[in-house]
């Protein structure tokens, strides 16, 4: 049987609400699309690409409530110059964590009739935009390791349910590894 008919990777985990892990629902693919069409018509004319990235984006691995896009540009001040029309469809810019990652602009939509949605904008070919394709696509495409991360997620929400700084930085070493895996891989 492939991967992807069999049971979820994850039951519902919920912790006090600061980490929360849900079984892959096969709405979210729909639910970018949505997303990308919405931000597409805000970037029509420029050269930007828009792509579905963390946990939601690979089929049957369990996730946070929260739909991960990259904006792909060639230049940040692109999407300096529509934050207007990002505000317009309910996006909040988080300028605060632009000292954590200055190649970055970070805006947030909370949940309404959809999951949150978590817009990272990045220069399309740069090292945020490749390190980001790199992990989904080792996940998307080894199952076996995609029911490791799902594995580490659930024990990880476990330990920090109430801190979703700590389950995140407790992600890293595994992110790496796969990222320099994925690395020596393409040399």
């Amino acid at each position: 049987m492939p991967f992807w008919q069999k049971r979820s990777l994850c039951r519902t985990v919920r912790f006090m609400q600061s980490v929360t892990l849900l079984d892959y629902q096969a709405t979210w693919p729909s639910q970018f699309d949505e997303v990308a069409t919405e931000l597409a018509s805000i970037f029509e004319a420029d050269p930007v690409r828009i792509e579905h990235i963390g946990s939601t984006s690979v089929p049957e691995l369990c996730a946070k409530p929260v739909l991960d896009i990259m904006l792909g540009v060639q230049d940040l001040a692109l999407v300096m110059a529509r934050t207007d029309g990002l505000a317009n469809l309910g996006y909040l810019y988080r300028p605060e964590y632009e000292t954590e990652i200055p190649e970055r602009r970070y805006f947030v939509r909370p949940e309404g009739s959809q999951l949150r949605i978590h817009l990272h904008a990045v220069v399309r070919g740069g090292a945020i935009w490749l390190r980001h394709l790199a992990f989904r696509e080792a996940l998307r495409s080894n199952p076996e390791l995609s029911q490791e991360y799902a594995r580490l997620k659930r024990q990880l929400a476990a330990r920090y349910s109430e801190d979703k700084a700590a389950y995140t930085e407790a992600k890293s070493p595994f992110i790496a590894r796969v990222l320099a895996r994925a690395s020596a891989g393409s040399h």
